[in-house]
């Protein structure tokens, strides 16, 4: 094409050049006939009369070849040059027109030779739909050749060249980017290209001769099926890189496997996770970001033909994290994404936990809720709405709508009676359609005030917030009453009240204010300074320093003052307590208040208190005393008493023996009865010690029964002992725990009837060891239950036991110095049950302090 569009150029410059000589030629030729004419008339061969030759001669006079001189040598000489110079010159001419004219046939044939090749040319350019658009300079339009129907495109250069009219925004820009580099560059392009209308086109660019040549041709045959595979081809290539730049960017790992399972590539995130230099690192090393386990398991999955999808638990990054991995199987392998949902899964946990609290919290407000959806039916509530309308549970969980509900409300009379209650249904439930919040007022016959909120939801539905105000407005009307009670009221008090305001001015006074001072009543009812009020009560009461700490706490700065109480001794022998109290609005309230009887009642109790405690020293000291005194004849007569019953003196006969034994028996009692005061006397005064150590359970209660063997043989009773064989020992002391048990059984035993059990029971629960006496006596009165424990308290009607009611408040008392509790189950006619806790683990700490 471009050798053709060659050809043809020469050809037409052959032409042109050939047309240009024609003229010259024919002038030069009609000079040299005329020269030939004057020779020949100049040698007498022309006639100069003749009308031809006379034209000539004019011509040749009008040329300035003749002149009237005389004819001589010299012009017979150049007639004859000229004559020569003329055959030459015609020779010449003839030559050169028969070259002329070959050459001429030649440029003739050649521009017949181009116009078939121009035709070929056309010919086939038309045998394709195809385009072609020329720019042969930067200044001059294109030039545009071929059919642009296929294009969709009108005949306008502007309209072919606005390439983002037919075809796709990145693929017009990838043309003009191409047309640009080939008109400044020289570049040629081959571009494969889908117009919007859905045409194949196949666009070249090539530089010829210095023009840029823009080639536009419809694809056919199997050039269009090899651009229509290339297209998709191109689009799956841009599908799968912008793919893989999302899996790259994934916040979560992902993977592909080959066919053998083995890791074929992997995201920065999958390395970040395995804690690999970077993904090729992993895929190389084969770094596995699921256990053995979830891995196997999602492999059979696979090979079944599924989709694994599950919640498992992975080491990332050194973390265990949840992630919600997805896996499929593909034809080269299978691929998979783990996204972490550790952050979800808390935030869920902790919604879940805030919604099951939110709605604790709704189900516990006295305010009743109600919740309906967008198509009126109840989805929630909380029991204050329940009991309000006293609906059944069945029938709440059924999800009623708000007309039914409002139905049967008005069919149990418990709605606000209507004079038009279909007009009234029908304003309620319009709710549903308001986007405001409405208040109403509620009044059913029980005579109950409701205030009703409804307020539209967002996602559709109303929820109704039902507030009983009926004991707030009783409130207010009793406020209200009760305010104009205080002013009588406050007059009545003997108490005197004054309030003082910011300003300083008394605001408010009662009756008693004015008449325990002596003031004036012009004087109050004038609103006087504090200043005034100090003044006029200094007459009886001249302690300054109250007074001037009352002036502060009036008209000091509001942050800085404080409360005041004070005493303020009046000169007339009589005694006021003073109370200033600052109020929030800057106001001060000041009480003044008589005391001089309680201040002498005060001085009688503090006088009989002290004389109180000096009595119960003197009955401790002499308690002590008796006791010790006591006890070393005690001890000697029990010594003996025991030597007669042995025999060792002599022989007794039976009734000597009798008398002996009561005497040691009693002596015994005695004995108990003083070493319980001692004890009582020694845990007063503080200086009793427990001797800590190992106290073995079964050998105590076995000691403790030992001791009560013969009163139970006396009075008939019969001991039940229950523990277990590894219930162990506890630190404590031994001999005091001992005597809480037999003070325990011996309180039993007297309180038992013959033929009666008394139990007695140890276990152990936790750190605790846990003794339990118990008796089928006639129990206590809820009356005593309180004072058993006290000193001295002995209640014995109905019983054999005698005793100074010592017993019980031992027990306490030891009980407690091991750091334990004791308390009893008792109701008349089902028998005394007492319990005594100790704690083994708070003995330990103590005996390792």
């Amino acid at each position: 094409m471009q050798g053709r569009a060659g050809r043809g150029r020469k050809s037409a410059t052959g032409r042109n050049r050939a047309t240009a000589f024609l003229p010259s030629f024919s002038r030069v030729s009609e000079a040299l006939l005329l020269t030939s004419v004057v020779a020949s008339s100049l040698l007498g061969f022309a006639d100069p009369a003749s009308a031809q030759d006379g034209a000539r001669l004019t011509r040749l006079a009008d040329l300035g070849l003749l002149t009237d001189e005389p004819r001589g040598i010299f012009s017979t000489a150049f007639v004859v040059g000229l004559t020569i110079f003329s055959i030459t010159v015609a020779v010449l001419h003839i030559r050169a027109r028969d070259v002329w004219t070959r050459r001429l046939r030649r440029l003739s044939d050649r521009a017949a030779e181009t116009e078939t090749a121009l035709d070929r040319a056309k010919l086939f350019l038309n045998a394709e739909r195809q385009v072609f658009v020329v720019w042969a300079g930067e200044n001059e339009p294109p030039v545009i050749e071929g059919d642009q129907s296929f294009l969709g495109a009108q005949a306008s250069v502007n309209r072919l060249l606005a390439f983002g009219a037919w075809l796709p925004p990145d693929r017009a820009g990838a043309v003009e980017a191409a047309l640009d580099r080939l008109r400044s560059r020289g570049e040629g392009f081959d571009l494969a290209m889908q117009t919007t209308a859905g045409q194949f086109v196949e666009a070249q660019g090539r530089a010829v001769a210095g023009r840029a040549v823009l080639r536009l041709r419809e694809t056919t045959g199997d050039r269009l099926e090899l651009q229509k595979a290339s297209e998709a081809f191109r689009k799956l290539a841009e599908e799968a890189d912008n793919l893989r730049a999302l899996v790259e960017a994934l916040p979560g790992p992902a993977w592909r496997r080959d066919r053998l399972g083995r890791l074929a590539w992997v995201n920065t995130a999958y390395a970040r996770c395995v804690e690999a230099q970077d993904p090729e690192d992993a895929v190389a090393r084969g770094l596995e970001l699921l256990e053995r386990a979830d891995k196997e398991r999602s492999e059979r999955v696979l090979r079944d033909g599924g989709v694994f999808h599950e919640k498992l638990n992975a080491v990332a990054a050194g973390q265990r994290r949840l992630f919600d991995v997805v896996s499929v199987q593909g034809a080269a392998g299978s691929a998979g994404v783990a996204l972490d949902v550790s952050d979800i899964e808390a935030l869920e946990a902790a919604l879940d936990r805030q919604a099951k609290a939110h709605a604790l919290l709704i189900d516990r407000l006295p305010t009743a809720v109600a919740v309906f959806d967008g198509t009126k039916h109840l989805v929630s509530w909380n029991s204050a709405y329940r009991d309000m309308w006293q609906l059944d549970e069945s029938y709440l969980e059924n999800a009623p709508t708000e007309g039914e509900i409002l139905d049967k409300l008005r069919s149990e009379r418990r709605l606000p009676e209507q004079g038009d209650y279909r007009g009234w249904k029908t304003q309620i439930l319009a709710a549903y359609q308001s986007v405001e919040t409405r208040e109403d007022w509620w009044y059913p016959p029980d005579g109950r005030a409701l205030r009703v909120v409804s307020s539209p939801n967002p996602q559709g539905g109303v929820t109704y917030l039902f507030d009983d105000v009926t004991e707030r407005m009783q409130l207010a009307s009793k406020f209200e009453a009760l305010t104009r009670v205080q002013s009588e009221t406050l007059d009545t008090l003997k108490e005197g009240v004054a309030v003082f305001g910011p300003d300083g001015k008394l605001k408010l006074h009662n009756l008693a204010f004015e008449t325990s001072w002596n003031l004036a009543p012009t004087l109050l009812a004038a609103a006087p300074h504090i200043d005034a009020i100090i003044e006029r009560c200094r007459a009886l009461a001249p302690d300054a320093k109250v007074w001037e700490a009352m002036r502060a706490i009036v008209t000091g700065l509001s942050d800085r003052r404080k409360a005041l109480e004070r005493r303020l001794p009046r000169s007339d022998s009589s005694q006021f307590d003073i109370a200033a109290a600052p109020l929030p609005d800057g106001a001060t309230l000041i009480t003044f208040t008589d005391v001089t009887d309680k201040v002498s009642a005060e001085r009688a109790l503090r006088e009989r208190n002290e004389a109180l405690e000096r009595a119960a020293n003197l009955r401790d000291d002499f308690v002590h005393l008796v006791s010790y005194e006591l006890r070393s004849p005690l001890t000697n007569i029990i010594g003996f008493s025991q030597l007669l019953r042995d025999q060792t003196v002599g022989p007794l006969n039976q009734r000597q023996l009798d008398y002996a034994g009561h005497i040691s028996r009693s002596s015994a009692a005695l004995l108990a009865i003083v070493t319980d005061i001692l004890d009582l006397a020694t845990i007063d005064k503080g200086s009793i010690d427990l001797e800590l150590g190992a106290v073995d359970v079964r050998e105590t209660m076995a000691a403790a029964a030992e001791g009560v063997q013969d009163r139970l043989a006396e009075a008939g009773i019969r001991l039940e002992i229950a523990t277990t064989s590894d219930i162990g020992s506890f630190i404590g002391d031994r001999k005091r725990v001992r005597q809480v048990l037999f003070n325990l059984l011996s309180n039993a035993i007297g309180f038992s009837s013959s033929g009666q059990a008394v139990r007695l029971k140890a276990e152990r629960k936790g750190n605790e060891i846990v003794f339990t006496v118990a008796d089928e006596g006639r129990g206590i009165p809820d009356e005593l239950k309180e004072r058993v424990f006290d000193r001295f308290e002995s209640h014995t009607t109905g019983a054999r036991h005698r005793g100074l009611g010592l017993g019980l408040s031992i027990v306490r008392s030891f009980v407690e110095l091991h750091g334990g509790r004791v308390w009893l189950d008792s109701a008349p006619g089902r028998g005394t049950v007492v319990t005594c806790v100790f704690p083994d683990a708070a003995i330990q700490a103590r005996a390792a302090s």
